[in-house]
């Protein structure tokens, strides 16, 4: 019986020692309902007010804005995504896709002057359930055929960039619905003041290697370039010459330049594609210090060549802004709303001394 008592005391202790225990256990872990949660180190989201800044001044002209999330479906036709400018914007496109509700679809040509194959994939885009298409041509002319026969199935039309000839267009039974663009004579008016700026008051000679000729871009940017130089004091313009937007070409020319000229003191150049080599030609030589070589479109590339010194600066656009533009003004147009007659884009200039202020540009 003693040992009975003895065995029931001891199981009694246990069971308090345990309660106690347990309840301090219990209120420890009310106590921290108490507390604030302790919150994870988050990378707080960046916001880069150069881009912003960019994207207000295209919304601004767009008002009203357009009903989204509705899942238009938008057909896309730019140049080519052989050239990294046009695969930069193409994922614009497809993030400001996503961000609106639209569903996009990007389509191109194999190379940068294949007109007639450019041409007939807008053909095919036409037999597709679009509503809407924006379109970024090779040259005036080419896509005007398309043009018309998208107009026939009732898909509104937009055109990005490089100018569709409007005149063309309404000679052939159709029309545009709505244009935004940046101003291509502004990019080479702006980067040849670089230039004539950083080559001083002693002056020297200059050159301009273009795109495809008679195509918007090149044309506008050689114009605007051509003006500054040939007004500058001091400065004596000795070459143009087209570089197809190649690489290759470019380098080339780059290299001939320098050879007929060694005194050459700067080159723009009427995209980044083309500024590189023709830095890279120079590098070659031995002959790229003390000379400035200005492109276009400011790719990641030429970003990575300016921050390391490598090319003297480009003329950007967030293509990030003007993808979500040309889709909203698509929408627009789509949704019977009125447009204004052309969007432009701003621009800036980014070089050696500011390239720290467009690290998150896209």
């Amino acid at each position: 019986m003693k040992k009975h008592c003895k065995l029931i005391a001891l199981l009694l202790i246990c069971l308090f020692t345990f309660s106690i225990v347990g309840c301090g256990g219990e209120q420890a872990a009310d106590s921290g309902k108490d507390k604030a949660p302790v919150e994870e180190n988050k990378t707080p989201e960046k916001t880069d007010s150069k881009v912003a800044e960019n994207e207000k001044i295209l919304m601004d002209q767009l008002q009203p804005l357009p009903k989204t999330g509705q899942g238009e479906k938008i057909g896309i036709l730019v140049i080519t995504l052989a050239n990294p400018y046009w695969v930069g914007l193409k994922e614009s496109y497809e993030r400001a896709g996503e961000e609106l509700g639209v569903e996009v679809e990007v389509m191109a040509a194999p190379t940068e002057g294949d007109t007639k194959s450019q041409l007939e994939t807008l053909q095919a885009m036409t037999a597709k359930d679009y509503k809407g298409m924006i379109l970024s041509p090779i040259e005036p002319f080419n896509l005007v055929p398309g043009v018309v026969a998208a107009n026939k199935k009732g898909i509104k039309v937009v055109n990005l960039g490089p100018g569709i000839d409007k005149e063309a267009v309404e000679k052939a039974g159709g029309k545009l619905d709505a244009r935004i663009c940046v101003d291509f004579e502004e990019q080479g008016q702006k980067a040849a003041e670089y230039i004539v700026e950083k080559i001083g008051k002693e002056g020297g000679k200059v050159a301009i290697i273009q795109g495809i000729p008679g195509a918007g871009q090149s044309e506008g940017r050689t114009t605007g370039a051509k003006k500054v130089f040939e007004n500058a004091a001091g400065i004596e313009l000795v070459s143009i010459q087209p570089a197809n937007w190649d690489r290759n070409t470019a380098y080339n020319i780059a290299t001939n330049l320098l050879q007929a000229h060694p005194d050459l003191k700067g080159i723009f150049c009427c995209n980044d594609v083309m500024a590189l080599a023709a830095s890279d030609a120079l590098t070659a030589a031995g002959k790229r210090d003390g000379r400035f070589i200005f492109g276009v479109d400011f790719i990641p590339e030429a970003k990575e060549a300016i921050e390391e010194g490598k090319l003297d600066g480009s003329i950007a656009y967030s293509m990030d802004a003007y993808a979500k533009a040309g889709i909203i003004l698509t929408l627009k147009s789509i949704q019977g709303q009125e447009v204004p007659e052309t969007v432009m884009s701003p621009l800036a200039v980014v070089t050696r001394e500011n390239i720290k202020e467009y690290s998150d540009w896209r």
